[in-house]
């Protein structure tokens, strides 16, 4: 492990990473975490010690994870039922309109909104793209080389890190997102190509009292 002469001993750079993560509010990636001691650390020990900082949280209510942005303390999961008790305000619930256009968007990516329509058989409404753009889920990371040059949408880190995932080869199955992203699922509608499409009039469905 390298250890300049002005570089923290062990014992004392897990204090500061662990002082670091927890007092973050977002995800804290390698290279953020690096800046805390100065660079002297090699990325290689930084990963070692937030593996022992890992362990040494085992067992408890708050873990140590590692997301798509970074390293985040977090409150593990079977203890969410008891902190949402504090909290009279429900998170939003998204309908099943903004469902599938993300689970098309987060398995077949990138896509462009004309992809999602042959997909779902019916237009999708601006507004819930623009519902998961604003969520943060997806961006617009290209666009197609076809008359018109339609965007191609993408999910996003933030998009993983609300999932508690790495990467896009750890995503679930669909009713396993639906689930914690408070998504309501249901069986996709099925339209014949002989019949027209319908506009998408679905926007994302918000339980009462919820901010935004």
């Amino acid at each position: 492990m390298e250890n300049p002469a002005d570089a923290p001993a062990v014992p004392e750079a897990k204090r500061i990473l662990e002082a670091a993560l927890l007092a973050a509010a977002e995800p804290l990636p390698l290279s953020e975490l690096k800046r805390l001691f100065d660079n002297d650390i090699a990325a290689d020990t930084l990963k070692h010690l937030l593996e022992e900082l890992r362990a040494d949280w085992g067992g408890r209510a708050v873990e140590l994870v590692c997301l798509a942005s970074g390293w985040r303390f977090q409150t593990r999961l079977e203890f969410q039922p008891y902190l949402e008790r504090l909290s009279p305000e429900k998170p939003p619930r998204y309908s099943r309109a903004v469902m599938e256009t993300l689970a098309i968007i987060a398995y077949r990516q990138p896509v462009t909104r004309g992809d999602i329509e042959n997909i779902r058989g019916v237009v999708v409404s601006t507004q819930i793209i623009q519902s998961l753009e604003n969520r943060g889920w997806i961006d617009v990371v290209g666009h197609r080389e076809t008359p018109g040059r339609p965007a191609l949408y993408a999910t996003t880190r933030r998009f993983l890190d609300d999932l508690g995932l790495r990467s896009l080869e750890e995503l679930p199955p669909l009713e396993e997102i639906a689930t914690t992203l408070q998504l309501e699922p249901a069986p996709v509608q099925q339209v014949s190509e002989a019949e027209p499409r319908p506009v998408e009039q679905d926007e994302p469905q918000r339980a009462t009292g919820t901010n935004g």
